[in-house]
């Protein structure tokens, strides 16, 4: 598939260099990450040629565009970007042999567009499958006590609700309560642009 015909996402474009400078720091030099809700695969690919010590596993609930996610990786040269998996953060348990732990799970612009019982999946799903000292990392837009919310994202979780109900950004105390149920701590906040937020979760 050729570059001008590969399904991509202009907001994955412009904040995969943000976010890789943030998790950098976070990460040792090697290490296994799942990425949960991939979507076109651009921040898979990004993220995997950028750290050539880490196996990355795309995974996504929409099988449609894993091949997508495969030809994003092939243009960036990543070939430790493995075959996308079809996960959906509601299974119990996810579709992985019950051994398997990650350093890394990964998870970019998903819960506010995706109904609520998303959150406590995510959280519990990460904390069966991260190892001892893996992360669990979020990264979108969420609504925090005692903070001023941004023009653009009370304007964004508005377009979300009326898109779906069941949609909208998250209360942070919310996301951080569904973690701390599945033992799991928030433990870095770290603000990028566009009025994001990178939340960094371990055990």
């Amino acid at each position: 598939m050729h570059t001008s015909t590969l399904p991509s996402s202009a907001a994955s474009e412009r904040n995969k260099d943000p976010i890789l400078n943030a998790l950098r720091p976070l990460l040792p030099d090697q290490g296994k990450a799942l990425e949960i809700a991939s979507g076109t695969g651009q921040h898979a690919a990004h993220f995997a040629a950028a750290l050539p010590g880490w196996q990355w596993q795309p995974s996504d609930m929409d099988d449609t565009l894993f091949g997508a996610i495969a030809d994003h990786a092939r243009q960036q040269a990543a070939d430790n970007v493995q075959p996308a998996i079809a996960l959906d953060v509601r299974s119990n348990p996810w579709p992985l042999p019950a051994k398997t732990r990650f350093d890394l799970i990964y998870c970019a612009n998903m819960l506010h567009i995706a109904s609520w019982i998303c959150c406590p999946g995510l959280m519990q799903g990460a904390a069966r499958h991260l190892a001892d000292n893996g992360l669990l990392v979020t990264y979108g837009p969420y609504l925090e006590q005692d903070v001023p919310t941004a023009p653009s994202n009370l304007a964004f979780d508005a377009d979300l609700r009326q898109r779906n109900p069941s949609w909208g950004i998250r209360q942070l105390a919310d996301v951080e309560k569904e973690a701390r149920l599945a033992g799991l701590h928030l433990r870095q906040r770290i603000s990028l642009p566009a009025n994001n937020l990178l939340l960094v979760f371990g055990r």
